[in-house]
This record gives structure tokens, C-alpha cells and sequence, in this order.
């Protein structure tokens, strides 16, 4: 399950939350290709990674097949 991830008054954090059986968890922020996440999306990444959440970004379509490979594995 890939949810849209809107959090009122927490601008910045990534777009996805993705949860995969066995209740794994990660969090993902989709760029166009060869974008990077602005300072404040790092900065939301940063604070969920401190908590031990897994963050990822991902600019294309390969890079979203090969998490779907990670998380299925």
C-alpha cells in the first residue's frame, strides 16, 4: 500500500507512505529526474530518519521498480 501522505502544518514531508506485509514501513519522496528534495524536505527526511524511519528518494520509474523488488524480496 503506497498512501499520499498530507500532514497539515508539517510542509516538507515526503509524498508517499508505503507499508508492506510484515508492517515494514518507509517513507518516500518521488522527484521528477535528477531533482533533489528541497532543504526543507531534507530537513522533514532528516527528523523521520533520526527516529529510525527509512526515507528514501526516488527520481524515476526504475527507481520506484527497484523498491517495489527491495520491498517484495
Amino acid at each position: 500500500m503506497a498512501y499520499k501522505w498530507v500532514s497539515p502544518g508539517n510542509n516538507g514531508v515526503p509524498d508517499r507512505i508505503v507499508i508492506v506485509p510484515g508492517g515494514r514501513v518507509v517513507f518516500v519522496e518521488l522527484k521528477a529526474p535528477g531533482k533533489k528534495p528541497t532543504q526543507l524536505q531534507q530537513f522533514q527526511q532528516d527528523r523521520l530518519r533520526a527516529m529510525g524511519c527509512d526515507v528514501r528518494v526516488i527520481d524515476s520509474r526504475e527507481g520506484v521498480d527497484e523498491l517495489i523488488r527491495e520491498l517484495t524480496a
